[in-house]
């Protein structure tokens, strides 16, 4: 039987205990411990080492996985919930677990991620992912949509074919000047530009049937003030489209290009969207590229459900 005054000294550091706590509601791999605690693997494990060897918790194993489970006794697990309280981080733990476990639950997403990893693997003329990207762009119909942090408004243009009107936002006014003049040689009538921050932008409440971030979040100075005013702005019903990198160590994009973040994790975009009042979330790491430093692109959508 294990010793409690043993377990209390164990539990008595916030790292273990938050992986205490998770353990209780989930069986995690380390790497799902990972994904939620946002720590390193090696520091992860440490910590496991310790817990199991105290029979605190247990592991089995599941494919190429280990499985760890909380088996501490009652007692014990009532005086952790009690200090658990005290530890801030574990409601954003809790937070992020019903993000992993809603996509662990997504067994179409892992078909459809078998299928993707094949795709461009052989040569076949004419195809490519840009290709497939504009097609669908073509036969998807919203009437009111805004790219915000547009930049020269690449993306807001292609929006433009379909929407009935896209409204493309930019902070910088050479930026601005520059989309509407291309916007207006191209005939798009139906493309406006407007000066302003994605933080603040001059959109009206609830006008919006989609909004699009694609890599400005990283530019922001507060990213949930960006993704709050997108909800504000989308109609009941309304979606928004997040792409941007996935946290990376690549230090010199702060002077290179202007980088606020060094990107998101999966589960902090996530947990960025909920507050934000986001619901049917998801996110997927949806690309890397194969130049070092290798930037992998994430995307997130969130859905501001009908009110009844």
């Amino acid at each position: 039987m294990p010793s409690m005054l043993k377990s209390l000294k164990l539990i008595s550091d916030p790292t273990r205990l938050r992986i205490l706590m998770l353990l209780e509601h989930e069986g995690l791999s380390v790497a799902e411990l990972q994904e939620v605690l946002g720590m390193g693997q090696s520091r992860i494990s440490t910590q496991l080492s310790q817990l199991k060897t105290e029979g605190l918790v247990a592991d089995a194993r599941s494919g190429k996985n280990n499985i760890y489970s909380c088996c501490a006794e009652g007692d014990l697990m009532e005086v952790a919930r009690l200090a658990a309280a005290e530890v801030e981080e574990v409601a954003a733990d809790e937070k992020a677990l019903r993000h992993l476990l809603r996509k662990r639950r997504d067994t179409a997403r892992a078909y459809f991620d078998e299928l993707a990893g094949k795709f461009g693997k052989d040569y076949v003329p004419g195809r490519s992912w840009k290709a497939l990207a504009e097609a669908l762009i073509k036969v998807l119909s919203y009437r009111v949509v805004a790219d915000l942090g547009a930049g020269e408004g690449t993306l807001s243009q292609l929006l433009a074919q379909r929407a009935e009107k896209v409204i493309a936002v930019d902070l910088s006014p050479k930026m601005v000047e520059f989309g509407q003049s291309l916007a207006l040689a191209n005939g798009l009538t139906n493309l406006e530009y407007r000066l302003g921050d994605i933080e603040e932008p001059p959109i009206d409440d609830e006008t919006l049937d989609l909004a699009f971030l694609s890599q400005a979040l990283h530019h922001a100075e507060h990213p949930q003030k960006a993704l709050n005013a997108a909800f504000r702005m989308l109609k009941p019903g309304g979606r928004l489209i997040v792409l941007d990198l996935l946290q990376h160590h690549f230090e010199e994009a702060r002077e290179l290009y202007a980088d606020r973040w060094l990107g998101f994790s999966e589960s902090d975009l996530a947990e960025m969207l909920e507050n934000a009042g986001f619901s049917h979330i998801e996110t997927v790491v949806a690309d890397q590229e194969t130049e070092v430093p290798r930037f992998q692109t994430l995307l997130g959508i969130g859905v501001k459900i009908q009110l009844h």
